[in-house]
């Protein structure tokens, strides 16, 4: 039986980086469709949601933080967003509302692909035998295998990476993981430098399951090498 190849959704308003982003991705095995325009690539995304999104943020009208907003109010899809040189606050502004990952142009073409692959890879939910069942910590709750999470009964939504690394530091509670690992296990070896990505996704996480984040319960770090999933007392 042959396999489904993997669909990649390419957004970006300059024709040149369209073909060349299609013919690398389709040389590596992907599908892809495209759309020049944020109302156009949702479009697309609800005619035929496809497995992951490649978005640049500077398009006229509907820029890429609207469609990243706009697609994280009904989907957790993997999103890589493209940035400009040096913008940094972009960068960091995309993570914070729900991107994956982001790329400086220009790239190189097969590192893109490289991110997809390793974005789709970490977008797979863990195997049952990979976790425990339910941590209850606190108020907090944990379901592994139905990727739940909620805190007072409420559920948190979070995005595929949000969840990943809250599942690497929940499965070991009270464990210091160092920076690095964190990075490798989440991201991929590729990312082990990116200390910038965990201060964004922390952050984020913080503020969706703490009830302070400024003076966290759950997620406790050890400046310059690590973080800790915190059980509290008496859970």
């Amino acid at each position: 039986m042959m396999q489904t190849k993997q669909n990649v959704l390419v957004v970006d308003d300059d024709p040149r980086l369209l073909r060349l982003v299609r013919v690398n991705l389709e040389r590596a095995g992907f599908t892809v469709s495209s759309a020049t325009s944020g109302p156009a690539a949702l479009d697309q995304l609800a005619a035929e949601p496809p497995d992951a999104v490649v978005l640049d943020i500077t398009m006229p009208g509907m820029d890429g933080f609207a469609v990243t907003q706009r697609i994280r109010e009904t989907s957790n899809i993997p999103i890589i967003m493209l940035t400009a040189m040096g913008e940094q606050s972009h960068k960091v502004h995309g993570l914070e509302i729900g991107a994956d990952d982001y790329m400086t142009k220009p790239f190189d073409p097969d590192e893109l692909v490289a991110r997809v692959k390793a974005l789709l890879r970490r977008s797979q939910p863990a195997s049952a035998d990979e976790a425990q069942h339910i941590l209850q910590a606190g108020e907090l709750t944990i379901d592994f295998i139905r990727h739940k999470v909620e805190c007072a009964g409420e559920q948190i939504k979070l995005t595929p990476t949000e969840y990943k690394l809250l599942q690497q530091l929940a499965q070991q509670p009270g464990k210091l993981i160092p920076h690095a690992d964190l990075l490798t296990k989440v991201w991929g070896p590729e990312y082990r430098d990116e200390t910038g990505y965990l201060w964004v996704y922390m952050r984020s996480l913080r503020q969706k399951l703490e009830k302070d984040p400024s003076n966290p319960q759950y997620i406790l770090s050890e400046p310059g090498f690590g973080y800790r999933f915190q059980v509290p007392r008496g859970s």
